[in-house]
């Protein structure tokens, strides 16, 4: 599976906490509007996402029946193998690549040897929890 996969999906069938691509960027629904078609246009969805990166605020206007791009993010383990000031390098547990990653600010405290949890979508890496 290539690490920038994408599917298309109809944009009528999104819903919070789904994931889609708005402008290349990758983001999660946090609400969805859908409004009745009119005497001269077709129905059409609004979106409010946030880039699950940056968690910069972004906003889609679609037909409900137009074709959207949805990602396949990749969920994966790793260890902390270093902390040095805003990265963080991980391990894959399964494949042993490293990566850089920023520090997540809701994910206190990391140090080396750690077990993580992250998201990958391209060369973005976003650390999710840390491993109890």
């Amino acid at each position: 599976m290539a690490d920038d996969e994408k599917k298309f999906d109809q944009a009528g069938s999104l819903k919070p906490g789904k994931y889609v691509l708005i402008d290349g960027e990758v983001c999660q629904v946090k609400s969805v509007e859908k409004s009745k078609p009119g005497k001269h246009g077709a129905a059409k969805v609004r979106v409010v996402a946030f880039n699950i990166f940056t968690n910069q605020k972004r906003g889609l206007l679609k037909g409900t029946d137009n074709e959207i791009e949805v990602p396949v993010i990749t969920k994966s383990n790793g260890q902390v193998v270093a902390v040095s000031g805003n990265v963080v390098q991980i391990m894959n547990m399964e494949t042993f690549e490293i990566y850089d990653a920023p520090k997540a600010e809701d994910v206190p405290n990391l140090q080396s040897g750690d077990e993580v949890e992250y998201q990958k979508y391209g060369d973005n890496i976003k650390i999710n929890r840390k491993k109890a």
